[in-house]
């Protein structure tokens, strides 16, 4: 019986896996990863990324030797390495689950599809998401999305008739063998399987408590939000497991605990927001780097200060709930949505910066990249999707509202551990006399606010207004909401309510 090969990409787990589950019942199988040289050079891969993958593998090679099974690891292009292993061992199908990635994925798939014809192989890509690959329309999206979760889970056969090659590396190679020449961040969330479901379980049965409410603190988010999205972005746990494990623990859950059961449904809700963003890319895989409303070209792109982008990118804006909320993505790899959504705004409006060069840099500090959600929510926070009301977050209030005693900045920045209260959000207007009594120079020790806050935002406010005006610009929007807005409810399909925002977070997971 010929081999069949599933190749693992995005989805780093045995569970509820339909690749491997399909190919195991036809005959003995090959489980291959394979790690590409021209996607880990590209600029939305950092070091934290690949030691969470290979943390993941790991993991699931231990969990298929449990089966008989073991994970073949290759550096390579995929079509080199496939033509590789047809002359060792020829296959006749390919199964592997479907990628909303980055372009140069894109382009890699398409690679692989000619290979594959050419070759006379099968390639069979299964769903992973509540995704529609060559959706024809938004209608009846949501109904597909709930009949993909409803769906059983699907469990790997107790034993697997496996393959294995002598030329299968112990593991993926070390990041300075791939270009990535950044540091790892010390206290990111660990791959694999098994953290996974302890992630899971620990939400589900304790920290959902405090969901509502809790997820929009940097102070409270950390142990509120569920902290899946990692593990949801590398495939450790599947879509479908956390929303029918989530309706499980509501199921259980007594008519009083009302406040829990409003948080694990809105948990669901982003669940389906999560799909929803990453549709946008797979339906438009251009918004990656263009514009999704061609009438914003030129907004900013040709106004790129690149002061201002090394002001954010270190930490130095002076601002201080957004240099905390830096200092904490470079130690943790994540941060709450709204703060997410901060740092988005104070890049767009008053450091007035093209999202582009802004997402490339995020997507390296967030462990969780997950390119749909992330390029869509980038250009929907800067303003160029044409059909999302302008969101603008003012650091000072944030951190009055979200941090009022200064604990998370005084954590992230001990520079600013001395510094009374009623100064702490706006160093710059201490009095010298503070100063010296706290240790902090303002200029010197603390830097002062890179542009004037207020001014600089009502500038860029009116800016995007003015170009919001154009009749040209306003007669864009009705495609867009066509081919990309959410049907679930009217006035969600101009993405005019917070609420749709924000649930679209993928920090909130």
């Amino acid at each position: 019986m010929a081999l069949k090969v599933v190749w693992f990409k995005r989805d780093l787990r045995m569970h509820d896996h339909a690749a491997l589950s399909a190919a195991a019942k036809q005959g003995p199988v090959l489980c291959l990863y394979v790690v590409e040289p021209v996607v880990w050079r590209q600029s939305d891969a950092a070091t934290q990324h690949l030691r969470f993958v290979r943390e993941s593998l790991r993991d699931l090679d231990r969990s298929l030797s449990e089966r008989g099974a073991r994970l073949t690891v290759v550096t390579g292009e995929v079509t080199d390495v496939l033509e590789r292993l047809m002359l060792a061992q020829p296959f006749d199908q390919l199964h592997s689950h479907e990628e909303t990635g980055n372009g140069v994925t894109y382009s890699r798939d398409q690679a692989v599809r000619r290979w594959c014809r050419e070759r006379g192989v099968v390639w069979t890509e299964w769903s992973q998401f509540g995704v529609v690959r060559r959706l024809p329309s938004r209608d009846g999206w949501a109904q597909h999305w709930e009949a993909h979760v409803q769906a059983p889970q699907l469990f790997a056969p107790e034993r697997l008739r496996s393959e294995n090659l002598p030329w299968v590396e112990p593991e993926a190679p070390h990041p300075a063998a791939l270009g990535l020449s950044e540091g790892d961040h010390p206290q990111r969330q660990r791959g694999g399987r098994t953290h996974a479901t302890r992630v899971l379980h620990e939400f589900l049965n304790e920290r959902s408590l405090s969901y509502r409410g809790g997820i929009s603190s940097p102070l409270s988010a950390p142990t509120a939000c569920s902290r899946l999205s990692p593990y949801l972005a590398y495939g450790c746990l599947s879509l479908r497991e956390v929303v029918q494990a989530t309706r499980a623990r509501l199921a259980t859950l007594p008519p009083e605990a009302r406040h829990h059961r409003l948080g694990l449904e809105a948990f669901v809700s982003r669940l389906a927001w999560h799909c929803h963003f990453i549709q946008k890319l797979e339906d438009e895989p251009e918004l990656e780097w263009r514009n999704l409303h061609c009438g914003y070209d030129g907004l900013r792109e040709d106004h790129f200060n690149p002061a201002h982008f090394s002001a954010l990118t270190e930490g130095r804006t002076g601002w201080p709930l957004v240099d905390a909320c830096v200092a904490m993505l470079r130690e943790t790899g994540w941060l709450n949505f709204r703060m997410r959504a901060m740092l988005v705004s104070v890049a767009s409006y008053p450091l007035w910066l093209h999202w582009r060069p802004v997402g490339e840099w995020l997507a390296r500090q967030f462990l969780d990249y997950e390119p749909g959600i992330h390029w869509s929510q980038l250009q929907m926070q800067s303003g160029t999707t044409g059909i999302n009301t302008t969101r603008v977050y003012n650091p000072i209030k944030q951190a009055r509202d979200h941090d009022p005693q200064g604990d998370f900045v005084r954590r992230w920045l001990p520079v600013l551990q001395r510094v009374p209260d009623a100064w702490l959000f706006e160093p710059w207007r201490m009095p010298e006399s503070v100063q010296a009594r706290c240790g902090v120079c303002v200029g010197v020790d603390w830097p002062l606010p890179v542009v004037d806050l207020e001014r600089a935002t009502r500038e860029a406010k009116t800016r995007l207004h003015q170009r919001r005006a154009l009749p040209e610009v306003k007669a864009g929007e009705a495609d867009i909401v066509r081919r990309h807005g959410s049907r679930s409810r009217a006035a969600e399909q101009t993405g005019r309510t917070r609420s749709a925002a924000e649930a679209a977070q993928q920090s909130l997971f």
